[in-house]
């Protein structure tokens, strides 16, 4: 079964990495345009018109993704997709990152970062949370952009099950349209704090306090 614990947004630190997770498994989103997602539903992972030579960005938060197709209405994001992938595929994700921005908390100067940048196959973004109306909130959603090695893993190898989200987004789109807005927050899917190691918060900057 999947956690649902419910968060307090107020105390949620500033870098934390929150979603939909179950002892094998974490559920990350993605939007495209019909002929993909309908290729990818059918096989259970990304095929052709996918192509693999480009960086895909994985959202752990479905209301960042929300926020980001616009509810599954923008152009060539129309359909929106959950994808279950293994925690060892995470875990391998998250320790072979670099951050996508210098960060002098982080990097010893500016050649360090661009040496990890050149190095790594996966990018790692820090993005104000939205919330229903896409208004930014004070804590960040991470977006995790995969390359090379990572997207070829992703895809052959960490991808357990694809699910179309689609009509869930449109629904909220639909209560939000109509002034409904307790009726859309109650249909966006419990994501609790993912747990992570000390050397795995450190790989992508997370936090433990605001």
């Amino acid at each position: 079964m999947f956690e649902e614990t419910v968060f307090e947004a107020a105390r949620v630190p500033a870098h934390q990495i929150r979603a939909r997770h179950d002892d094998r498994t974490i559920r990350v989103y993605q939007a495209y345009s019909p002929e993909i997602a309908d290729a990818a539903l059918a096989a259970g992972t990304f095929v052709a018109p996918f192509k693999r030579d480009r960086m895909t960005w994985i959202k752990p938060s479905f209301t960042w993704m929300g926020y980001r197709c616009g509810w599954a209405t923008k152009p060539g994001q129309e359909r929106a997709l959950a994808l279950d992938m293994t925690r060892e595929g995470f875990a391998w994700v998250l320790a072979h990152a670099a951050l996508s921005h210098f960060d002098p908390r982080v990097h010893r100067d500016q050649a360090a970062w661009k040496a990890a940048m050149r190095t790594s196959p996966v990018r790692v973004q820090w993005d104000p949370e939205r919330d229903v109306h896409h208004r930014p909130l004070p804590h960040r959603s991470v977006q995790l952009g995969l390359g090379g090695e990572a997207v070829d893993r992703y895809v052959d190898e960490w991808i357990t099950a694809v699910t179309d989200v689609t009509p869930v987004m449109r629904a909220i789109r639909e209560r939000l349209a109509d002034g409904r807005v307790t009726e859309a927050r109650a249909l966006l899917p419990a994501e609790p704090p993912y747990p992570l190691s000390a050397e795995l918060a450190e790989a992508v900057n997370a936090t433990e306090e605001n």
